[in-house]
């Protein structure tokens, strides 16, 4: 908006030539005293210039109060107005142009122009329109951001149940009194999360993650999907519901009994008893049959005596313990009559009513972190802790009357590994809200390359960072893994919440652990993009991707290793063709396997390794071919080089250790051909034609960037020729493009409220967006 100042000077025709001749002097540099001299007499010498006038130019040259930076913005809108109704001839020298702008001829501006050193400068650019913020742009032409789907349509493709669960979320996030101030001193912020917990409780929240006791929900996926809707918020807040519903409250409602659920899941989900999941030991992590954390069964009192034998043996990074937890659920080696069972969980309190330690406990706190210091991680001692017989979750594992050990699974280690399996919700709980938070960032660095300009050509505006391929190929990618990641992340929950009630949990387990692998290592990988993409912008924490890059890291550790769940992954996969094809010999399985991808690639190599034509490169048949081709080889070779060391002599344990890196990749070969059959069902159920085409173009995009980071593979393996490794290239290029125009509908359709998404880049003014 002009000054009025500079609207009057606009009136004046006395006065309007002089603004260009006055921005170019003044913006050039403050002006000394001997220029505003000479320009002041040439002044006097402009005898057309009436009273009123020559007052208001004094004051524009006056040295000691030079025109502020929002006054030369004025003089160079105004400029700008004016010149607008100028032939392109008048605009080529500053002395033509105020000519041009007055009754007098351009003569009687050229001493004025130099005496002030501005002779011969060509600013017809600057004082075009074209040189204001939305003239032509500098460089190549972009995709534009003009989504071809509604994103309300897409929304409900993205998010087809519990959208009730979901509003309460989205309510909560939307109010700013809900924000959490990282400035706060590390003590306040920690009560604060504690407060808004108790908000969160006191609207359901807590109540949907125990259908059947505190509410009439038919499973978990209310509870399931409100967290993943609070993943767009603070994750401090999001991790600490985790712990106390989702894996303290979760222990009690899978691993106990009536009389555990009767006693503590009210208490639980009202938060009235806070608590703590204390499986984790310094010396053991991941290893969680190694614990060293003792529960012996003294028959003479019918308690059970919990014990940490060891320093290695402290419950370490234990989520709630350092602060809020009353009671920890504690993961031990069970004793009974002098016979260890193997891992067991059992409920001690660990503070009174006034948050004292209980007798035998003692607590600590494991500092400041990386990230997420509203959650008070604590460390846990115990001294011959004594605890009834009935504070044993014994869904899997009693203690009888008479003091004996009983269990429905005989075998300790299928025991173990049923009861850790019921509590993979965890897994995808974490996957969830990690893909959460990778949407939050890329729809703020997304929505900030479409305004922020840089370098660009001379007399027109910048560039915007959407202009620049390099830029799109930073983030759109990660935009379709990050929808792939999304599907993923919807079909490992329903296949947790579809599975029958002791029924065989290890192909949820599997998809689990892979969906948990995938979308936390996106969410690294996808932040950081964002935090490089945005530069120092990123880098500042009102912006909200350094926080949650910072926050979100953890989330490829806890819930189970990254690099562990991967070999997971691969031993399920060797187990499940072993299975499948009814073969003592895994070899035997895989050889069958590769000789049928052999017959197949073989048939169709002849045009396969060639064929370069966008209708094949982008061919579902073409793209999830190439991924279970890989799957398929890599499979089949570590369960050959496994052999090849059983038979030499060596145990199965250290022949798959020696293989492990091939191990690796082969479980990521089939983490992504499972991602992208996950993607793949989700496109399919998508009832909206233009939401479905929107859809299949990021899979296409998916798929075809998976190929390109792994090509020399397939060259190694004689799969593609090197041209047609160059037509996957250009292909993904134009995917980019296309799923590019899409990009801030899928932002909107994300559905982050603007409250929540918070980040002032992401809040730039939309006139200055492409469109």
């Amino acid at each position: 908006m002009l000054s009025p100042m500079t609207d009057a000077a606009l009136q004046d025709p006395q006065l309007r030539p002089f603004l260009p001749i006055l921005y170019l002097a003044w913006a050039d540099g403050d002006l000394t005293r001997e220029e505003v001299g000479a320009l002041q007499q040439r002044i006097v010498e402009s005898p057309w210039l009436d009273a009123k006038a020559r007052t208001q130019l004094a004051a524009w040259l006056d040295v000691d109060a030079p025109p502020s930076p929002q006054q030369l913005q004025s003089w160079l809108a105004a400029t700008r107005t004016s010149a607008a109704t100028l032939a392109e001839s008048e605009r080529h020298s500053i002395a033509a142009m105020a000519g041009a702008l007055s009754t007098q001829d351009a003569a009687a501006f050229a001493s004025v122009v130099e005496a002030l050193g501005l002779e011969g400068l060509s600013v017809a650019a600057l004082f075009s329109a074209a040189g204001a913020s939305d003239g032509a742009e500098s460089g190549p032409p972009a995709p534009a951001f003009d989504a071809r789907f509604d994103p309300d349509a897409m929304r409900a493709a993205l998010e087809p149940e519990w959208m009730e669960a979901r509003t309460i979320a989205r309510t909560f996030l939307a109010d700013p009194a809900h924000r959490l101030d990282r400035t706060r001193p590390y003590g306040e912020r920690r009560e604060r999360v504690l407060e808004l917990l108790q908000i969160l409780t006191d609207r359901g929240i807590g109540a949907m993650a125990y259908p059947g006791i505190t509410s009439e929900d038919e499973n978990m996926g209310p509870f399931m999907a409100a967290f993943e809707t609070l993943g767009y918020g603070d994750l401090d807040l999001l991790v600490k519901m985790g712990v106390h519903f989702g894996l303290f409250g979760g222990s009690v409602f899978f691993l106990g009994t009536k009389k555990h659920h009767d006693a503590y899941v009210r208490d639980i989900a009202s938060l009235k008893l806070p608590g703590c999941f204390a499986m984790t030991e310094l010396g053991h992590g991941s290893n969680v049959m190694g614990l060293e954390t003792t529960a012996t069964y003294d028959p003479e009192t019918d308690e059970i005596v919990v014990h940490t034998p060891s320093e290695s043996a402290r419950k370490e990074w234990i989520g709630n313990a350092a602060l809020h937890a009353k009671m920890a659920t504690v993961f031990a080696q069970l004793v009974v009559n002098g016979e260890t069972h193997g891992v067991h969980a059992i409920l001690v309190r660990i503070r009174d009513d006034e948050g004292n330690p209980t007798e035998g406990v003692r607590l600590g706190d494991c500092g400041y972190k990386l990230g997420l210091n509203g959650v008070d991680n604590g460390r846990i001692w115990f001294d011959h802790v004594r605890v009834p017989r009935d504070n044993l979750l014994d869904r899997y594992g009693s203690i009888t009357d008479e003091g004996a050990y009983a269990s429905p699974i005989p075998s300790q280690s299928r025991r173990f590994f049923t009861m850790l399996g019921t509590l993979v919700a965890g897994r995808v709980c974490v996957a969830s809200g990690s893909v959460s938070a990778s949407k939050v960032g890329l729809a703020i660095a997304l929505r900030y390359g479409a305004s922020r300009r840089q370098f660009g050509e001379p007399g027109k505006p910048e560039m915007r960072l959407w202009q620049y391929p390099a830029h799109r190929r930073r983030l759109v990618p990660m935009l379709a893994q990050g929808l792939a990641a999304h599907f993923a992340v919807a079909k490992a929950r329903r296949m947790f919440l579809d599975q029958e009630p002791g029924g065989d949990s290890r192909e949820v387990e599997m998809f689990a652990a892979a969906a948990k692998v995938f979308g936390t290592d996106h969410a690294t990988m996808s932040l950081q993009a964002c935090r490089e993409a945005c530069g120092g912008q990123g880098y500042l924490a009102a912006n909200r991707i350094g926080p949650l890059k910072s926050d979100s890291d953890v989330f490829t550790t806890f819930e189970g290793d990254n690099t562990v769940l991967l070999q997971l992954v691969a031993k399920a996969r060797l187990s499940d063709f072993k299975r499948q094809f009814r073969d003592s010999q895994v070899l035997g399985v895989l050889r069958f396997i590769t000789d049928k991808a052999g017959r197949h690639w073989n048939q169709s190599n002849p045009i396969a390794r060639r064929l370069r034509s966008e209708e094949h490169l982008r061919s579902r048949e073409f793209v999830r071919g190439a991924l279970e081709l890989r799957e398929s080889s890599l499979v089949e070779s570590v369960a050959r080089r496994i052999q090849s060391r059983t038979k030499s002599g060596m145990n199965v344990a250290d022949a798959f250790l020696g293989v492990q890196n091939h191990v690796l990749a082969m479980a990521r070969a089939t983490m992504e051909r499972l991602v992208f059959d996950a993607f793949a069902d989700g496109v399919s159920a998508a009832e909206d034609t233009q939401v479905r085409a929107a859809l299949d173009q990021a899979l296409d995009l998916f798929g075809l960037w998976r190929i390109e980071a792994d090509v020399g593979w397939f060259l190694e393996n004689d799969i593609f020729e090197s041209a047609k490794a160059t037509a996957i290239r250009d292909e993904v290029d134009e995917l980019i493009d296309e799923v590019g125009s899409n990009a801030l509908g899928f932002c909107e359709a994300f559905g982050i409220p603007d409250e929540c998404l918070a980040a002032p880049i992401a809040f730039l003014d939309p006139g200055e967006r492409l469109k």
